[in-house]
């Protein structure tokens, strides 16, 4: 249909649709959807990048296209620019990383409760990937500076740089820890 906002298609293993989410929050508008993820409870939640928010949706049986449960972190009220990625905390906190800025830390009530750059010191080129380790370290990819950084408790810690083009994502398996480089088209595996 001309003029339907863009949809966010809920799959199953087999590729058979179980929903679909119009990119569309009441009383707000459209957006472009830059990065989703399903949390334990089974919210979906979407970062959007042009209004510099991220939204949580709840699927519902009784409402195959589901609804929204609100905007949690409008760019009104945080700021936040070009919310890239994202990822929950163990805590039940959030991190949001900023396309060109730095990496913003939530409480689980979405209150914020800094940023790594301000927090640690460090600099950030485009930090666009964002995961938490086992032990909720923040693990992030800046594809600018071609690095993985680890941020524990001290100094934050240079985990990979050798032989990153453009990393572009990040996430930590029990394998270890997986960086997408879009400078090589490859996935890389590595132990830390």
């Amino acid at each position: 249909m001309a003029g339907a906002a863009p949809c966010i298609h809920g799959l199953k293993l087999e590729g058979r649709s179980v929903c679909h989410l119009p990119c569309r929050v009441p009383g707000i508008g459209d957006f472009v959807a830059e990065d989703v993820a399903v949390t334990a409870p089974g919210l979906v939640v979407v970062s959007d990048l042009v209004l510099g928010a991220v939204n949580a949706f709840q699927h519902m049986a009784q409402a195959p296209q589901g609804r929204w449960l609100g905007t949690t972190a409008p760019a009104s009220v945080l700021g936040l620019e070009g919310p890239a990625r994202w990822v929950w905390g163990l805590t039940g906190g959030f991190a949001v990383s900023e396309e060109f800025g730095d990496v913003r830390l939530f409480g689980n009530a979405y209150q914020p409760l800094g940023s790594l750059g301000s927090l640690t010191g460090h600099t950030f080129g485009s930090p666009v990937g964002v995961c938490t380790d086992a032990e909720g370290s923040v693990i992030v990819a800046d594809e600018q500076r071609h690095q993985v950084t680890l941020f524990r408790a001290g100094a934050p810690m240079c985990l990979v740089s050798k032989g990153l083009g453009w990393p572009s994502g990040v996430a930590c398996v029990p394998q270890g820890l997986v960086v997408a480089d879009a400078g090589d088209s490859y996935i890389k595996v590595y132990q830390y």
